[in-house]
């Protein structure tokens, strides 16, 4: 890995966990806790995404006592914030700072999915980087 631009595809994960509109959160839930993920991506059966189930949307759904047998997709965060797999990675980070979130769908250039960039893939990153660094410095 290059250090001087690095792009998202070179971080993200690959394939992001997916689940469709009508499955149910628990069932979501069943799949993150088996991965050991924070946020699922709802996406069309083409694969465009649609929106994201994050753990911060079950925190609601429980606080508002709903059932966990509700869809996703009545649930989920619509329309989320996307980045393409070619952009640096330094616009996901402001994006994901300024909006405050964790979790980033990568979409192509049609909005359908690619994988999943997470604030630990960032900061594993930036923690190999410093590596690099700490390599470099003491030759």
């Amino acid at each position: 890995m290059s250090y001087a631009v690095i792009k998202v595809s070179e971080v993200m994960k690959k394939p992001a966990a997916t689940v469709q509109p009508t499955t149910k959160v628990v069932d979501a839930v069943k799949i993150m806790h088996k991965e050991g993920i924070g946020s699922i991506v709802v996406v069309s059966p083409e694969g465009k995404v649609l929106g994201i189930f994050t753990e911060r949307d079950l925190v609601k759904i429980v606080a508002q006592e709903k059932p966990l047998d509700v869809v996703v997709g009545e649930v989920m965060t619509k329309d989320p914030v996307t980045v393409k797999e070619d952009d640096a990675l330094q616009k996901a980070v402001i994006l994901m700072t300024e909006r405050k979130i964790r979790h980033l769908p990568v979409v192509d250039e049609e909005g359908k999915i690619k994988g999943m960039l997470s604030a630990r893939d960032i900061a594993a990153t930036y923690r190999r980087y410093l590596e690099h660094l700490g390599e470099i410095g003491g030759e």
